[in-house]
């Protein structure tokens, strides 16, 4: 029986241009590309969400906050053997005043929804794939606008996020290790890179299939 992904992330899941602000074809995102390097084991559902942040509010873009909006996404797309999160870039804006640890704190209350959710086979939980984004790089001037300062955070998520993926027993990875945010903003990936991204998850998630 072919497996079911859920990929629940931001700008970055949903496909973002950095060249021009459009999204990308499907076959350029990375959730199609992870579809694609499993060769038909897995149907991946995108879930991706421009501005979505963890657990965090923001007035000025309503319905950006991930953890209120999981728990009904999980139960639509039930049964789900994966869910796989890359989230993290919008938290660490300074606006949010939030540190890498307590970003990684917050993601905890994502892995305890999917854990309370039953969204598996069977009513069991789904497997969880915990992905740090790639940090963000020298912005542009509209870029800067909403994320200049929080450089730091961002490249301090990969190890937040291990350390939590270490104490709930859930699959890690960087996505530095694969990919680099585009020179033409500083934060999202350009096509290539998503496709990069992609085959590097899709190593990750296929031994949990």
């Amino acid at each position: 029986m072919t497996k079911c992904i859920l990929c629940f992330g931001d700008s970055l899941t949903w496909g973002f241009n950095p060249e021009d602000g459009t999204r990308f074809p499907p076959e350029d995102r990375w959730p199609r590309a992870l579809e694609s390097a499993l060769q038909g084991r897995a149907t991946v559902i995108e879930e991706g969400l421009n501005g979505r942040t963890i657990a965090t509010e923001e007035p000025s873009r309503p319905n950006r906050n991930g953890l209120t909006m999981l728990p009904p996404l999980l139960e639509t797309h039930t049964p789900l053997d994966v869910v796989v999160f890359m989230l993290g870039t919008n938290d660490s804006a300074p606006s949010y005043s939030l540190s890498a640890g307590k970003i990684a704190i917050n993601s905890t209350a994502l892995i305890r929804a999917v854990h309370a959710s039953l969204a598996g086979p069977g009513g069991a939980a789904p497997k969880i794939v915990l992905i740090a984004p790639p940090p963000i790089g020298s912005l542009s001037p509209e870029m800067a606008l909403m994320y200049s300062g929080g450089q730091t955070n961002s490249r301090g998520l990969a190890s937040a996020y291990r350390s939590v993926a270490d104490r709930f027993g859930t699959a890690f990875f960087d996505a530095a290790e694969a990919v680099k945010v585009s020179t033409a903003d500083g934060v999202h990936l350009d096509a290539a890179g998503q496709r990069a991204l992609g085959l590097a998850v899709s190593k990750i998630i296929a031994p949990l299939l």
